[in-house]
């Protein structure tokens, strides 16, 4: 076959510079969509610091005797602090602050003692004994978890269980 170059001629025809490119562009596309994390990883990640953050809430409640409740909305939750002479305050430190959901997250459904709520999303935590059991769903997407408090105080993330048709829901 002969080439296409003249002898002495320096370069890259066309043709090589597109191969490359359209190589470069497919491989800072795998690397892109490998990188991004899906639904279920992002929510995982959330619904873990909100478990760890009511947990501290718990222990600091009952470690400084003061009351302390987490309230959440579809948006975000946040933290508040009672005082006999303010009342209810809102929490601002460094952890224990205001929290915003990611956009598309959300907290979709609660339920205490194993009855629905159906008012605002909101629970006690006090020096004199565990909170009530409840569950919290946080949604993003397909993807749900649940954030849980059992009857001796202890907070966790349910683990999902697999259906037959391949969905997944928390347990």
């Amino acid at each position: 076959m002969k080439t296409l170059r003249r002898p002495g001629q320096l370069g890259f025809t066309l043709i090589e510079m597109l191969v490359v490119l359209m190589i470069m562009g497919l491989l800072l596309g795998l690397v892109s969509v490998s990188a991004a994390p899906d639904d279920k990883a992002l929510l995982r990640v959330e619904v873990e610091r909100m478990a760890q953050l009511m947990d501290l809430a718990a222990n600091e409640s009952r470690l400084g005797g003061g009351p302390i409740a987490w309230t959440g909305d579809a948006k975000g939750y946040r933290f508040w602090r009672y005082s006999e002479a303010s009342g209810w305050v809102p929490m601002n430190d460094d952890v224990l602050r205001p929290r915003r959901l990611p956009d598309g997250m959300s907290l979709s459904h609660m339920q205490v003692e194993n009855l629905p709520v159906t008012g605002p999303l909101r629970v006690e935590f006090n020096a004199h004994g565990a909170a009530p059991s409840f569950r919290i769903e946080m949604a993003f997407g397909k993807a749900r978890h649940v954030v849980a408090n059992s009857p001796i105080g202890e907070i966790r993330v349910l683990p999902e269980m697999e259906h037959a048709d391949g969905t997944s829901s928390p347990s």
